[in-house]
């Protein structure tokens, strides 16, 4: 499975310095600033217990959907007294990630969190927690082996593209549109996230009759979702629908839109950005929906981490312990919903 085959390519990069900055933290109480997006907890597992240090690693926070990832992680870790919260500064240096990850494990931290710029490159540093007897939990970009995490969670990627397409069919079909001319922004065509996200809606479109039309590829930055929707929409006098990939990358395809003047279409977007759950509770433009890829899986994973450091297992399942693999579900939010999915918006 390729080193980026989980959410994308991050084209930034930031200069950081060569030792690993780390930062621990306790608190009885969750700071006010802190987001929305953790998990409540229930039952005796969400009482106190053993105490508990984390280590954190995360790529640099240099667009929305990755701040979240930190944010939320860290909010995650103060919604609990029992848990010390490391984490080294995010960095798309994969050399730099490595040896900060080396120096959690130097640490004896006693759960390793890692989303890792590169999932093979830095399979071999978590291979190294795992046989030191730190359990990783391998968040979103998934390692070459099992055996270099405990744990992995993740978002779907295929099932992203399913959803979207079978909004966009329903909406088709509720309309009375026999052929509807449906378009696709996608991000990175090289990276296997996105194809598992075009196949998906692929797929779904083809099972209730329709195809996709014109599609472009973006860089999942705003610059190239503007440039590249505004030459889809030079090239396509008619759209019915329109899935865009990605939310950060969706503030450059709603300025392409705007900026043409169009606006009669249906546009889903993807990630779940707080921008695009505006948008779709005011109901006064074209975007209509979005489809999960929530950063709130890394509070997930945060709260995961925990209980395997205390050697619990998840309340309401019969299993003693955690489940090796977790995917997140790609739930589609609406006008009628969105309110139930705000806490876990993010900003673009």
């Amino acid at each position: 499975m390729s080193s980026l085959d989980r959410r994308r390519f991050l084209w930034g990069t930031t200069a950081v310095g060569t030792a690993a900055l780390l930062a621990g933290c306790t608190s009885n109480e969750p700071a006010s600033s802190a987001p929305d997006a953790v998990a409540a907890g229930s039952g005796q597992n969400s009482q106190p217990g053993k105490a508990v240090t984390i280590g954190f690693s995360a790529p640099a926070a240099d667009h929305g959907w990755m701040a979240a990832m930190t944010k939320n992680a860290r909010a995650q870790a103060e919604r609990f007294t029992d848990v010390t919260f490391k984490a080294t500064e995010g960095t798309n240096d994969v050399n730099q990630q490595i040896a900060q990850v080396e120096t959690l494990i130097n640490d004896k931290v006693d759960v390793l969190v890692v989303l890792p710029f590169d999932g093979k490159a830095l399979t071999e540093v978590g291979r190294q927690a795992m046989d030191a007897g730190i359990p990783v939990i391998n968040v979103d970009r998934v390692f070459d082996t099992p055996l270099a995490y405990r744990t992995w969670i993740g978002g779907d990627n295929y099932r992203m593209g399913v959803n979207a397409g079978e909004f966009i069919a329903a909406q088709m079909k509720a309309k009375g549109v026999a052929n509807p001319v449906i378009a696709e922004v996608a991000g990175i065509d090289s990276l296997p996230l996105t194809q598992e996200r075009s196949q998906g809606f692929k797929d779904a479109l083809a099972r209730g009759g329709f195809q996709v039309g014109p599609r472009v590829s973006a860089q999942f930055t705003s610059e190239s979702g503007e440039q590249q929707t505004a030459n889809l929409l030079q090239s396509a006098s008619r759209l019915d629908a329109l899935w865009n990939h990605d939310d950060d990358q969706g503030i450059g395809v709603l300025a392409a839109i705007e900026g043409a003047g169009r606006g009669e279409f249906v546009m889903v977007g993807g990630a779940g950005s707080r921008n695009m759950m505006d948008r779709i509770k005011a109901d006064s433009g074209v975007v209509k929906a979005t489809v999960l890829y929530s950063p709130s899986m890394a509070s997930s994973a945060i709260a995961l981490a925990r209980l395997l450091g205390q050697a619990k297992g998840i309340g309401d399942l019969a299993e003693h312990d955690i489940p090796a693999s977790i995917t997140t579900y790609s739930a589609v939010v609406t006008k009628e919903n969105v309110d139930q999915y705000l806490d876990v918006g993010f900003d673009s």
